[in-house]
């Protein structure tokens, strides 16, 4: 997913049709039944997470993270992420899931924070175009998949020290051609349906002004927005990392979800191609003073730490200690503990349902969120469910 999805140094990186112009769209959602927006849950390899438990019937979409690029070539890398192999057994896995949820779409992602570091060459080229695509379309055929996310963290920008040149903000989208035109010719061969292509995007205008939006959204079935880290592991300022919209307690706006959406949209990207992203985590600050507003836009003594929700659930949500805050402007949640200064953004059940009702009344396509342990008893998968329906 940007930000975030698998990320180094406190940052994660984290976090329907692929067509070219003109062609019918498959899987387009229908605006008027709940069942049709799409619910994209990232679920992450290297976390020792058994699948069997994932709640199949409330997704959509599961995009399987992460696989690599290696000498130019869509693969499973021989490393690791946190000390943990990642492995073809857990694609098996995910597939039993479908016995659950016969329509349920599994895709691998390619990348993250950690693995996009290869991007730039793969794509410079139209040879080396042609090589990734093609291993794009065999890696969907071998492991029975149904398409395959991008998550390039980032076209013309330095990421986790990443090789990025210029020339990416044209060949992205060159890139994104040539692998649809390989599925849609493994379509051919296997005559099972069509493939997916979808990509993660960055939520800020650096990530929107290095790219083709408009045209790579041609060639995707969707995207997803990654709507988080707005405040992050960066900064020693706490802030909301999720907000819906601008807060009226911050004289900065780094970003917020309106602004992401209407960055993408002035991009070009239709809006029923448009998912947005939803943490399951937080951000943790320590050391930090009260000031107005019970710790919100104050300096602190760390970055924004990532806390999963299932741990916030079970250490500050029925502590004391702990006061449940929100911000009405922002409509985000934030947790303040006055005794030991902690201050930690987070998502919840009230402002998911903000959400959810924001994306319908715009047109949007659905929720993605990174990641599925993160919130290992459901309870954030339970709340996008419920205010969908």
């Amino acid at each position: 997913m940007r930000n975030i999805l698998h990320c180094s140094f406190f940052v994660f990186s984290m976090l329907v049709v692929s067509c070219s112009p003109g062609e019918k769209q498959p899987e387009q959602a229908q605006r008027d039944d709940p069942k049709d927006y799409r619910v994209v849950g990232y679920v992450a390899g290297y976390r020792d997470f058994d699948f069997s438990k994932i709640l199949a019937k409330k997704l959509t979409h599961i995009n399987y993270a992460f696989a690599n690029v290696i000498d130019g070539r869509v693969m499973f890398d021989t490393a690791d992420i946190d000390h943990t192999s990642l492995k073809d057994d857990d694609l098996k896995a995910l597939q039993k899931l479908k016995a659950v949820n016969p329509d349920l779409k599994i895709l691998v992602s390619v990348g993250g924070w950690v693995w996009s570091g290869n991007f730039s060459d793969a794509a410079l080229t139209a040879e080396s175009r042609s090589r990734f695509a093609k291993s794009a379309a065999d890696f969907v055929d071998k492991y029975g998949l149904d398409g395959i996310d991008i998550d390039w963290e980032y076209p013309n920008q330095v990421g986790a020290g990443n090789i990025h040149r210029v020339e990416d903000i044209e060949n992205f989208t060159l890139l994104m051609k040539a692998t649809r035109e390989a599925l849609s010719e493994l379509e051919k061969q296997t005559q099972k349906g069509h493939y997916l292509l979808t990509i993660a995007t960055g939520a800020d205008s650096a990530y929107v002004s290095n790219t083709k939006l408009g045209e790579v959204a041609e060639y995707l079935d969707f995207l997803n927005i990654m709507t988080y880290d707005f405040y992050n592991g960066l900064h020693k300022t706490t802030g909301h990392h999720a907000n819906l919209y601008p807060s009226v307690n911050n004289p900065f706006r780094i970003s917020d979800v309106l602004n992401s959406v209407k960055l993408h949209e002035d991009a070009g990207v239709p809006l029923e191609k448009i998912t947005i992203g939803i943490p399951f985590y937080g951000r943790r600050w320590e050391g930090v003073s009260p000031g107005e507003n019970s710790g919100l836009y104050q300096p602190a003594e760390s970055v924004g730490q990532i806390m999963f929700y299932r741990l916030i659930a079970e250490q500050c949500l029925n502590n004391d200690s702990y006061s449940r805050l929100w911000d009405e402007s922002a409509k985000a949640p934030y947790l303040w503990n006055a005794d030991s200064g902690i201050f930690i953004s987070y998502e919840d059940a009230e402002s998911i349902g903000y959400k959810i009702d924001y994306l319908k009344e715009k047109g949007l396509s659905g929720v993605m969120f990174w990641e599925y342990s993160d919130d290992d008893q459901g309870q954030l998968l339970d709340a996008v469910h419920e205010h969908l329906k």
